[in-house]
Parts: structure tokens; sequence; C-alpha cells
């Protein structure tokens, strides 16, 4: 049992520093969402001005986004006593969905442990995982809209693909520069705010330890592609960005990506499709193995 009730002054900023922390937690336990992996936390700060407490080597992860208080669930071993304690602050200054990024597994533990909890499903933000041997051989009939299109950009451009290294680095975000203003990401609030985390993920690219390729086209890097651990079995896609002014690019930087990884790991998270008709079609169309689904609480359901 904890000595004093869980408070919302136990949680504090999360900092680059506390990579090394996050690390060693997540090593035990793997985060299944990618929005809890310590890259895609540290490079949103800006956006949703994340949290953490550790309790009882228990992760527990909070935002604040315009003002909106969410908690995700604990990550660690079940503990009834803290996720009792998280329920009841989520309660007191969460928002209208103050527990977010359930995943199924712990919804389904939540259930059986605390009554009339009701669920519901965050759609937007499921991720899709696929077979890393299906992205990298796109074998068989599903696939051939995609061969067809990959094919014909073979054909028409040269390219070649190196690692993401210090000497390329500032090329690298000079492309990234490009490819936001060829989007107009100043217009867009959620493309905005997605320039600044990719920006500020290759700015500590090296500290985050993260990996990825490069495509050139003509000398010139034209698209790119982030990954790193997510568990032991499966990697994942942070960011995968290509110039418009070539057809097929990102088919091309996404089986050059699935050929490297395929000889580490059995599957790709490409995270989620933020309820973007083209995203979602598009991820869609490359028939995912399985999605990683997501819930969050409706606080009138909590009455602990």
């Amino acid at each position: 049992m904890l000595s004093r009730s869980l408070s919302i002054d136990d949680f504090k900023p999360i900092k680059i520093e506390d990579k090394p922390l996050f690390d060693k937690h997540h090593a035990k336990y793997p985060p299944v969402h990618s929005d809890n992996v310590f890259t895609t936390i540290i490079s949103w700060m800006d956006y949703s001005n994340y949290h953490y407490a550790f309790l009882e080597k228990n992760l527990i992860i909070m935002s604040k986004i315009k003002n909106q208080i969410q908690f995700r669930p604990p990550s660690g071993k079940y503990n009834k006593d803290i996720v009792k304690q998280v329920l009841q602050l989520a309660k007191k200054e969460g928002s209208d969905s103050p527990i977010g990024l359930i995943d199924t597994q712990t919804k389904d533990w939540l259930s059986k442990n605390y009554s009339g909890l009701e669920f519901i499903p965050d759609r937007n933000y499921f991720d899709y995982v696929y077979l890393a041997s299906d992205l990298a051989e796109l074998s068989g009939s599903g696939y051939s809209k995609i061969r067809n299109r990959l094919n014909k950009f073979k054909r028409n451009y040269g390219y070649t693909v190196e690692k993401i290294t210090k000497e390329n680095m500032t090329e690298v975000r000079e492309f990234l520069k490009r490819w936001c203003l060829r989007k107009d990401c100043e217009s867009d609030p959620l493309l905005e705010n997605e320039k600044k985390a990719i920006l500020f993920s290759m700015s500590r690219f090296f500290e985050l330890k993260l990996s990825g390729i490069a495509m050139r086209i003509n000398g010139n890097i034209e698209a790119i592609a982030v990954h790193e651990k997510i568990s032991p079995d499966t990697a994942v896609v942070h960011y995968e960005k290509g110039s418009p002014d070539y057809d097929g690019i990102y088919k091309a930087i996404n089986q050059e990506t699935a050929k490297i990884l395929q000889k580490d790991f059995a599957f790709i998270n490409r995270e989620s499709d933020m309820d973007l008709p083209g995203l979602r079609k598009a991820k869609m169309s490359y028939r995912p193995h399985r999605m990683i689904e997501v819930f969050h609480i409706n606080k009138q359901s909590i009455s602990i």
C-alpha cells in the first residue's frame, strides 16, 4: 500500500535526461502503443506537455493539452492499489476523458477489477502493425497495386539509399524543411506540431538512439524514414516523408525500410492515422497484420 494518496504534485515534466530511466523501465515493460515510446513523448512535449510519476515501479504518464488533463494507465506489473489511486486522481483532475491510451489487455484487466467503467474506442489512435516480411516482399495479389506503382517509380527514377548519419544530417533536416514548405505546415495545427516534433527528434537523433534511412534522387535527399526498436520483436517507424515531386516515392521508402527491419524484427508498427482519410486509406492498403486498439474511460463511469 502507498503511504499517501497520489497527487498531481507527484508528476514532473519529462526531460531528455529522463531517457535512461524510461529505457530501463521499458526494457522490462515494453510499450504496447507507439505513443508510449520515449521518442514520441519527448518529441511532442511542446504540444502535449507530458509529465510522469514513478510509484512502486509503475510508470504513470499525464498529458495536458489545451488545459485538458489526461492520464494513462500505469505501466508495470498490475497493481490494484496504484490503479485505484490513478482512477481517483483522474476523476478529480482529469478531463471528460480522464484516462486514455488503454490497450485491450489493460482494458480487460480493468473491467475485471473495477465494475461499471465505460470504455470508448479511439479509432483515430489505433496503431497499425504489419509483418515486416509483407512490407519488404509485397508478394501476393493483395499488394498488386502497390507493386505496380513501385515498379513504375523504379523505372522512372534511379535512386540510392543510405543510413542517416552525422555526415548527412544537415541535408536531412534541410529536406524536412523543404517538405514542410511544400505541405504548408504552418497552416495546419497538426502538421505544424508534427514539424516541431520531427525537427526536435532529428536534433536529438543520436541522443535518442534513433535509426533511419535517406533516399537520394539526382544526388538530393528526397525521402527519409526514422525508426527504432519498441519491443524484442517489433520496430516502430516514427516518420516517413517523401517529396511530392516523385510519384511512388512513399512506396519505395516504405519497402526499403522494411527490407532493413525484417533482418531483426518480425513486426513493424507504423503508428496511427490520426483520422486523416488519405493516411488511413494508405495504411489499410498495406494489409495490417493487426491493430493496436486503444480506449479511453468515460469520466462519469468512474465511481471510486
